[in-house]
């Protein structure tokens, strides 16, 4: 096959909720009512043909495919999974005669349907951006639907682009996908590769038909170590896949990209396929210090994509730096391109779109747009040789260096006080005192919560706005603020919960709240990132050393305990979760910097505790999600992270209850570190999995409080008091009751109060129902 050259610069994937979240907006007013099928396909078109102008603005080449098409309504894992046909059985019903469905049966199948559960979702690799799980058994049959692929084709070509397809490669499709629930026992998707690879040979002869030059075929589970797959069979899925693939006769030359770290073991098996091109992560990842001679010959003869401007992080980074990693990739290849080591879904979409940021701080930043334009200047470095771009890697050199010597980068007395920390501010007393000492909370047998978030009303939206713009006051705020916690006591009353929570209705977020009242943090105005669907969130930068001014939670929670008798929960985001979900200085060890973090909130859970406040949640949902993809780098980070909670919470008396919080992540993998935190008791996303975490817990030896979620907040859907009960009594079944809470699987901020309600009404009646099968009215924590 003679295929194009690839292009010198290019990128991974754009970022495709738009400037203004207008997707997100398009969607949502879809699922309304609003819109229908037909506008929201002319605005996604819209948002199609921004970006590409948008990028050939900035650098990227019109006619060369450096362009890639990554667009997705929802989810790129979950658009794979309708083009190769695996839909699950209960989502039939949504498929025409062909095997396809329309956009209304796309977003069923991702948010579920009456008792129709969506697909589970999880975390993407270590980052914030959550997937939707494909379920595949024996009986799963594949089969090409590759329209919207070829749509989008046609609709650059109709404009003048040759553009680059971005489909989600085989072997990582199959690595993340789970047995179906028809399964027999040990089945694994793997076992389906042959039948899932002539699917995709398919695509690949439908876009040579189509005029594709080239595919890209992403797959980052080449370099993942934290896989239920073996990495044996992944590296040997690797050659049979792309040996297959590489065969096919009529094809577009085949781009494989590989973010999130080395390919190790992993590139001698996807170096010897007839792949045209190979892409490596050089942020994250490194070259190889040896190779053998075969490797080194199927290389000499590929197109190395050297990613080397940082996909996952927002600062500016050192670009005569990256400059001499695409310089060393030449030893191993003539032909290299420079590219973003991960797609930019990541970042933002503009510098240049915050103009409220302090301009030093932006000076030493780069979102998405300012990264395309980072490749396009090493690409003609590349091409015309570094002095052609002396005065760019000057420019990022210099930005460098002034943030290093910024006031309040670093910081002698946050230092100072780390320096002083020694074991016993790392531990509590052990758990049987302090399940002693909390028996004054008078709990109930199973005692029910949420935890954390109800829902932002549009009215709570406004409120905040108009204090950002002035046009509300402070007093007047608060005091809104105030009737609406007051409202939120009064329904979980009235509903009858046991543990209550204020609603958290003055938090935009559960990082940038704290973001906003921490020394070191600086947040953003338009820098919206997709996390999952239409959710975005806003990660704040922290730039410098972390401290806390003055108290940030503590005039909240005690309002809300003083309107009632039950006990409300104070609620604070642990210091992983506030690292994970922002953009982290990159020049310091992370470790030191969750430690900076960790003492600002251990001030905060002793000032809760001195204005009375007995139970306090410190959530840590990202736990799983910052776990390093190499096994050799996972003690360390557990070892900090664990550590960072406990230092966070080890300052509190034993009477008072310590909860957290984990969500939307593969727990078995972490299920030591869960128990090492030490918390009272930790709720834990269950739901959408259907309890399957709790086969972990049960053969751990867990033995602290632990609430597994039973009401995914993820859908729309209002789950049925029988289902919550199905869902308890499996957990009863394997954990004792005496340490079993009931909950949600997450907070319920993006949901409406109508489903909230009626939702949270039969989980209370369930646990009645569990209650009373158990015989237990009362049990101790």
């Amino acid at each position: 096959m003679t295929a194009r050259t690839f292009p010198t610069g290019t990128i991974i994937g754009y970022p495709r909720i738009g400037r203004r979240r207008e997707l997100k907006r398009a969607v949502e007013a879809f699922w309304a009512g609003r819109i229908d099928a037909e506008e929201l396909e002319r605005t996604a078109a819209d948002l199609r043909a921004v970006t590409r102008d948008r990028l050939v603005a900035l650098g990227l080449g019109r006619d060369d495919s450096s362009i890639p098409e990554s667009f997705s309504f929802y989810d790129q894992v979950l658009d794979a999974a309708l083009a190769v046909g695996a839909v699950p059985a209960r989502f039939a019903h949504l498929l025409d005669a062909d095997g396809r469905t329309d956009l209304a049966g796309l977003f069923t199948i991702a948010r579920g349907e009456g008792e129709h559960a969506p697909l589970e979702m999880t975390k993407w690799f270590d980052s914030n951006y959550h997937y939707l799980v494909p379920e595949i058994s024996p009986s799963t049959s594949f089969s090409l639907h590759a329209e919207r692929i070829l749509a989008n084709v046609a609709e650059a070509r109709a404009a003048g682009f040759r553009t680059r397809p971005v489909v989600v490669g085989p072997v990582t499709f199959l690595a993340l996908a789970k047995p179906a629930d028809d399964a027999p026992e040990g089945f694994r998707p793997l076992d389906r590769l042959d039948e899932l690879v002539r699917v995709y040979a398919q695509l690949l002869e439908r876009l040579h038909e189509a005029g594709v030059d080239w595919v890209q075929l992403d797959e980052p589970a080449l370099v993942s170590e934290s896989l239920d797959e073996s990495r044996e069979r992944i590296v040997a899925a690797i050659g049979a896949a792309y040996g297959a693939l590489g065969s096919v006769a009529g094809r577009p030359a085949i781009f494989v990209a590989t973010p999130y770290g080395s390919l190790d073991e992993a590139l001698p098996a996807l170096a010897t396929t007839a792949v045209e091109a190979i892409g490596l992560d050089l942020v994250r990842g490194t070259l190889p210090e040896s190779l053998d001679a075969a490797t080194a010959a199927a290389l000499a003869s590929k197109t190395l994509v050297a990613g080397v401007v940082d996909g996952h992080n927002i600062w500016r980074g050192d670009l005569a730096g990256a400059f001499e990693r695409v310089e060393a990739v030449r030893t191993l290849s003539a032909t290299v391109a420079v590219s973003t080591s991960t797609s930019l879904l990541h970042v933002p979409h503009d510098v240049e779109d915050e103009p409220q940021l302090d301009p030093r701080l932006a000076s030493w930043l780069a979102f998405a747009d300012q990264k395309v334009a980072q490749v396009a200047v090493l690409a003609r470095g590349l091409a015309e040789g570094r002095g052609s771009i002396e005065g760019d890697l000057d420019a990022a050199s210099a930005a460098l260096a002034d943030r290093a010597a910024a006031p309040g980068v670093r910081v002698p007395a946050v230092r100072e006080r780390l320096a002083g920390l020694a074991d016993r501010d790392f531990s509590r007393a052990p758990y049987e005192v302090r399940v002693a000492a909390q028996e004054s909370l008078e709990l109930p047998g199973l005692p029910t919560t949420t935890i954390g978030s109800f829902p932002q009303t549009g009215e709570i939206r406004r409120a905040r706005a108009g204090l950002v713009s002035g046009s509300l006051s402070a007093d007047a705020y608060a005091a809104q603020m105030r009737e609406e916690i007051e409202r939120v006591i009064r329904l979980q009353e009235r509903i009858g919960l046991d543990v209550l929570v204020h609603g958290e209705p003055e938090r935009n977020d559960m990082v940038q709240y704290f973001a906003e009242l921490l020394d070191g943090f600086a947040v953003t105005t338009n820098g919206w990132v997709q996390s999952y669907g239409s959710r975005c969130t806003r990660p704040s930068i922290l730039w410098g050393d972390v401290s806390r001014p003055e108290p940030m939670t503590v005039e909240w929670s005690t309002y809300a305990q003083s309107l009632t008798d039950k006990p409300v929960k104070g609620m604070l985001t642990g210091p992983v979760t506030i690292l994970a979900w922002s953009f982290v200085r990159d020049d310091l060890p992370l470790g030191e910097t969750a430690r900076q973090v960790a003492l600002a909130l251990r001030d905060e859970i002793t000032d809760l505790e001195g204005a009375g406040i007995r139970i306090i949640q410190v959530d840590e949902p990202a736990l799983r999600e910052l776990l390093p993809l190499k096994r050799a780098d996972q003690p360390a980070y557990l070892d900090w992270s664990v550590g960072s909670f406990r230092l966070a919470t080890a300052g509190a008396a034993s009477a008072t209850q310590i909860h957290t919080h984990l969500c939307y992540s593969e727990f078995g993998v972490v299920i030591d570190a869960i128990k090492n935190l030490d918390a009272d008791v930790t709720s834990i996303e269950a739901a959408r999995s259907r309890m399957e975490v709790v086969d972990d817990l049960a053969t751990s030896g867990f033995d602290h409080g632990i609430g597994p979620g039973v009401y995914d907040i993820h859908s729309p859907r209002v789950p049925s008091v029988d289902e919550v009960t199905a869902l308890l009594e499996r957990a009863v079944a394997e954990i004792p009751a005496s340490r079993l809470w009931v909950n949600p699987d997450c907070g319920l901020k993006t949901r409406g109060y109508d489903e909230t309600v009626a939702s949270l009404e039969n989980l209370v009646a369930a646990t009645n129902e569990v209650r009373a099968l158990a015989g237990r009215e009362r049990v101790s924590v």
